[in-house]
């Protein structure tokens, strides 16, 4: 049995954006582009540098964990690198595998590609904005990998493969904890870029990720070309944000567990090169 997250009652200041009427116009300069761009112009720069220890403090970060370096800014310590023998990439040619650490949700796409996540219908051609490409992943699997600003904020291919180039879709800088989800269909409307990653054992996968309040980038690697599992591929510099993996059908089938928990409103907390399913044989 793997760890349940549960998410506790939400910090003041986002009851107040996302549930009092007072919040809506301060919600709508939040979420907006500049404002992000701004917060990550200021957590790039040295001035950021203070508040380094508060965080380690506040959240109790165990820094043995991580490479050692000397930060000069805040987002360079957010999107500092863990030791790697701490996350080992299972090497299996039939394991599935998480590109990111985070809390594990998954859905069944059902008829038209749609799928239903804290009470809001998604459809995967709202979260691509691409019809053509939403219609391969009819009947196949949508897994959301949530992750939490104390989550290792790095994320690797699944895979060995090649893909296109990255799409970028404009939009807004929501939260990505459970208050926003509530409230507002947060991933076909934030700011996110995806890749198909057309991969040698699961089919043609996309991997979306999506950004999040105070969000200052989401920072890929690389364009077109080829990759290789456990090979590093982003990484989100500061704020809460998301990955979306779009699996065909019939290419993975997903632990149980993981549907068990989702279906109780409960995430699965899972790390990064962790087994999260298993290839099906065609």
């Amino acid at each position: 049995m793997r760890e349940i997250f549960r998410a506790g009652e939400p910090p003041k200041s986002l009851k107040f954006l996302y549930r009092c009427p007072l919040g809506a116009p301060v919600l709508r300069l939040l979420t907006c582009r500049f404002v992000s761009r701004l917060a990550g112009a200021y957590l790039d720069s040295r001035l950021s540098r203070g508040k380094i220890g508060r965080y380690v403090r506040k959240n109790g970060i165990d820094l043995s964990q991580y490479e050692k370096e000397d930060y000069r800014s805040f987002n360079e310590f957010f999107t500092r690198r863990i030791r790697p023998e701490l996350r080992p990439f299972d090497r299996s040619p039939d394991a599935f595998v998480s590109p990111c650490d985070g809390k594990l949700s998954v859905y069944r796409a059902t008829e038209g590609a749609t799928f239903e996540i804290k009470g809001f219908r998604y459809t995967t051609q709202s979260l691509l904005r691409n019809r053509e490409l939403a219609e391969k992943y009819e009947g196949g699997l949508c897994v959301v990998l949530r992750l939490t600003v104390t989550d290792y904020h790095r994320y690797f291919y699944l895979d060995d493969g090649t893909k296109g180039e990255n799409v970028f879709l404009k939009g807004r800088f929501h939260t990505v904890q459970p208050v926003a989800l509530e409230k507002r269909r947060v991933f076909s409307e934030n700011c996110r870029e995806y890749t198909v990653l057309h991969t040698e054992r699961f089919g043609d996968v996309v991997q979306m990720e999506v950004g999040a309040m105070m969000v200052g980038r989401i920072v890929n690697n690389q364009g077109a070309g080829s990759f290789r599992r456990g090979e590093e591929k982003g990484r989100f510099e500061f704020g809460g944000s998301t990955i979306v993996l779009l699996v065909e059908k019939g290419r993975v089938e997903l632990d149980e567990e993981f549907f068990e928990n989702t279906a109780r409103g409960d995430e699965t907390v899972v790390k990064c090169g962790e087994r999260i399913g298993t290839r099906v044989d065609s």
